[in-house]
């Protein structure tokens, strides 16, 4: 930050009395700024310079180029329709560096490519650029993202601990990549933001590139799916948290971080597949019972009543009824 203050000779004195650094705090390579300082030097870095990028590419990023990346990727249904909007509008403002999204084998990568030497600044470019991605992620689909892998091509720097602050999960240097890879089934997530929530985060979204997200919705897809795949299999808490690589105890405790609990969403997906069952076969009670994980007809009947105010007979009476 204060060599791209150097670079546009402004004094940055006011940005360090604003964040409460003193000059001779910062010659000693082991002193570490907090999360508030670093937001509030940031802040005023940006404005000052009117370049949100800090002086990494070949042409300043006006006050709120950030923002309209964000907007414009707020509309998206999902979180990879974001990020891929997110990716190629990015790549209208610079020259100097280029994001892509693939997705392979299960893993989705952003990948940063660097398209002209970024010098003194490289890294400061490439950990901004790939945290600030993934907090904007995180944000859009209100979800932790938990990254199997950051791959850098740089050498590990002597401050390398500092790196599990910002990206956790394995981080390797020396690589022939810029990369942050994750499960792909995050991709699959919609976006949960809208323009109030957009005006709120940004009046602090320097938080994004610092906050680390507890809550992974991630999981609460995955345990529908296994419940749907596999009901009569996953009729105990210790089957499903087996299968999902998970002892019990974390099963629970991450649902209910996400809002959510393990009956909860076995009474919907029992639900769904009861009902599309009902309207589409004709097979009894007691099979349908069994098929979506009950071991008695009898307490499917009163579930299914508590789900929908109707026996699985009326339902299915109602459903096949001909239009008038």
């Amino acid at each position: 930050m204060l060599l791209a203050y150097a670079r546009r000779g402004i004094s940055p004195r006011g940005l360090l009395e604003q964040a409460q650094i003193a000059p001779s705090f910062l010659k000693k390579p082991g002193n570490r700024v907090t999360a508030l300082q670093f937001e509030q030097a940031s802040a005023l870095a940006m404005q000052e310079l009117d370049d949100e990028a800090l002086g990494w590419f070949e042409r300043p990023l006006p006050w709120g180029s950030y923002g309209m990346l964000v907007r414009a990727s707020l509309t998206a249904p999902t979180l990879a329709v974001a990020l891929k909007r997110w990716c190629r509008h990015h790549n209208l403002l610079t020259r100097s560096i280029a994001l892509q999204l693939t997705v392979q084998d299960g893993l989705a990568s952003l990948e940063l490519v660097e398209l002209q030497d970024l010098g003194a600044l490289r890294e400061f470019c490439i950990v901004s650029v790939l945290r600030n991605a993934l907090g904007v992620a995180c944000w859009l689909s209100d979800s932790r993202i938990a990254l199997a892998q950051t791959t850098l091509r740089y050498a590990a720097p002597k401050h390398q601990s500092s790196y599990r602050v910002l990206f956790e999960g394995p981080c390797s240097f020396n690589t022939d990549a810029n990369r942050l890879q994750f499960d792909a089934g995050y991709l699959a997530l919609p976006v949960r933001r809208d323009e109030a929530a957009l005006q709120r985060m940004l009046e602090r979204a320097l938080l994004l590139t610092v906050r680390p997200y507890r809550r992974d919705r991630l999981l609460v897809e995955k345990v529908r799916q296994t419940l749907a795949q596999f009901p009569t299999e996953t009729r105990r808490a210790e089957d499903l948290a087996h299968r999902l690589n998970l002892s019990v105890r974390t099963l629970h405790r991450q649902l209910k971080d996400e809002g959510s609990s393990l009956q909860q969403l076995k009474d919907a997906v029992r639900r769904d597949l009861a009902m599309d069952l009902l309207h589409r076969s004709n097979k009894p009670l007691k099979q349908i019972a069994a098929a979506v994980g009950f071991l008695s007809e009898k307490s499917f009947m009163r579930a299914f009543r508590g789900w929908t105010g109707k026996t699985p007979d009326d339902y299915r009476t109602q459903r096949n009824a001909p239009s008038v």
